[in-house]
């Protein structure tokens, strides 16, 4: 694997990505009776036929692991009211504290799916692809679902935004330079 640069201050990359406004969704995966999920805004739809999607997680996330050995994935996209869920599913704690009184169902795939999100994609894993200290996985959708029509949260200068009306948006304050 190559070297990564080493020109480029890890600080100021950060506050570069963070102008970069994206969507938030929660990856979960099951392998065997063990659920695990993840707050993810490293997510594309890479192409239409097929169906398919690209997630950035983490090496050493404990639901990376879960993905690697059942093959599957499901990407939840996140409205703007589950704010908290992407808080908890961000945070560094048991499988079980995550998905504990958090209303789910089942996919085709037994993944947990999260209820009232904007919906879900399925993924069958055909691409593994580790990157330093991430690892770019591609799926094939086997199963989607189109949840509520509501406002999308966002994530914008490493802080959460939400759409305010029509045509507004609302945006986490300015850090200073």
């Amino acid at each position: 694997m190559p070297e990564p640069p080493t020109a480029v201050d890890p600080s100021i990359f950060r506050r570069l990505m963070g102008r970069w406004a994206t969507g938030v969704s929660v990856v979960t995966a099951r392998h065997g009776t063990a659920d695990g999920g993840l707050t993810v805004n490293a997510m594309l739809s890479i192409s239409l036929h097929p169906p398919s999607v690209l997630v950035a997680l983490t090496s050493d996330a404990d639901t990376t692991p879960l993905i690697e050995q059942s093959r599957v994935f499901a990407v939840n996209l996140l409205a703007a009211d589950q704010r908290p869920v992407s808080e908890r599913f961000a945070r560094t704690i048991p499988a079980s504290e995550k998905f504990r009184n958090l209303p789910v169902h089942r996919g085709v795939t037994g993944i947990a799916l999260l209820d009232g999100t904007l919906g879900a994609a399925e993924c069958r894993v055909v691409a593994w692809i580790p990157q330093y200290d991430h690892v770019l996985v591609v799926g094939d959708v086997v199963r989607q679902e189109v949840g509520r029509d509501a406002e999308p949260l966002l994530f914008f200068r490493s802080g959460y935004a939400s759409v305010d009306g029509a045509d507004r948006l609302s945006l986490p304050p300015r850090h200073p330079s």
